[in-house]
């Protein structure tokens, strides 16, 4: 295997599994365990606010 295809299949590699990350991450974002969480940290900086 020459340099050159060795940078094409790392490149290729490394997109697949940056795409993987990407779509866990969304993943767990948007899970629905995690409303609660997300929506009582975004009434929390409102509210912090509202003190200031």
């Amino acid at each position: 295997m020459t340099f050159d295809e060795m940078m094409v299949v790392s490149k290729e590699v490394s997109l697949i599994l940056f795409f993987i990350l990407f779509l866990g991450v969304i993943g767990w974002a948007y899970w629905p365990g995690h409303r609660t969480r997300f929506e009582n940290e975004g009434k929390k900086i409102l509210e912090e606010e509202d003190n200031n």
